[in-house]
């Protein structure tokens, strides 16, 4: 239950369709206090792609044209790892620009720009936030093991444009949270060929995620948090 949130807040939830996205639906959904949840996946409510930015636009014009309201709480459950057929890279040998390009487009690029044209549809003067799944491989200084050239590239990217984005919107919201979330290993599509069945499930990370965001404090800045709201260094 989000509490830090006004009674009757709304909810969106972009990239509904996959396991973490799905369990925040439902989570957000079982929440007395939230009034509406919104679903996003691809080709709904329209066909929207994180590599057309027109597509994104007319994604926000849609919402905006349907929601009774401004939005208090959007969570952006979008990326992937394995990008057309290309998955992580370990060694330098195997990087080739085409999947690299790739990765930041759908893993920063696209991210970014669902921040540009949706955050204008949150609530002025009262508490919101926007959390967005990275991952811990996106930490420079966490960055023991190597590989993983264009995840963690592409996640570093995000978390800049995320902490760029939470300075300029604290202006106009200062109530405003913005965080990069790290949901932990969970079994999902996404991350099935790379964990197994090694993981927890979606419904706890996304409990877990929504227990982070509600004690999140509004800075002025982004906040890199994991599923039990401790921070990972940036």
């Amino acid at each position: 239950m989000m509490h830090s949130l006004r009674e009757g807040y709304r909810a969106l939830v972009i990239g509904a369709s996959g396991g973490i996205g799905q369990a925040l639906v439902q989570a957000l959904r079982a929440d007395p206090r939230c009034a509406e949840v919104h679903a996003c996946s691809r080709g709904q409510p329209l066909a929207w792609d994180l590599r057309d930015e027109a597509s994104i636009a007319a994604l926000a014009a849609q919402l905006q044209a349907q929601l009774p309201g401004p939005l208090h709480l959007v969570l952006d459950a979008t990326g992937a790892l394995q990008i057309d057929g290309h998955g992580p890279e370990k060694s330098l040998q195997a990087l080739q620009a085409a999947p690299l390009l790739a990765s930041l487009q759908v893993n920063a690029v696209g991210p970014a720009l669902l921040l540009r044209h949706l955050s204008p549809l949150l609530a002025r003067g009262e508490r919101v936030i926007w959390g967005k799944l990275s991952a811990r491989v996106g930490s420079i200084e966490d960055n023991h093991k190597g590989g993983w050239y264009g995840y963690r590239a592409a996640k570093a990217a995000l978390n800049q444009l995320l902490q760029t984005a939470a300075i300029e919107l604290a202006r106009q919201r200062p109530l405003a949270v913005v965080a990069a979330l790290q949901p932990g290993t969970v079994r999902t599509a996404l991350s099935q060929p790379f964990v197994g069945e090694a993981g927890s499930e979606p419904a706890l990370a996304a409990q877990g995620l929504l227990q982070a965001l509600d004690a999140a404090p509004a800075t002025g800045r982004a906040l890199f948090l994991d599923h039990r709201g401790e921070p990972i260094p940036w």
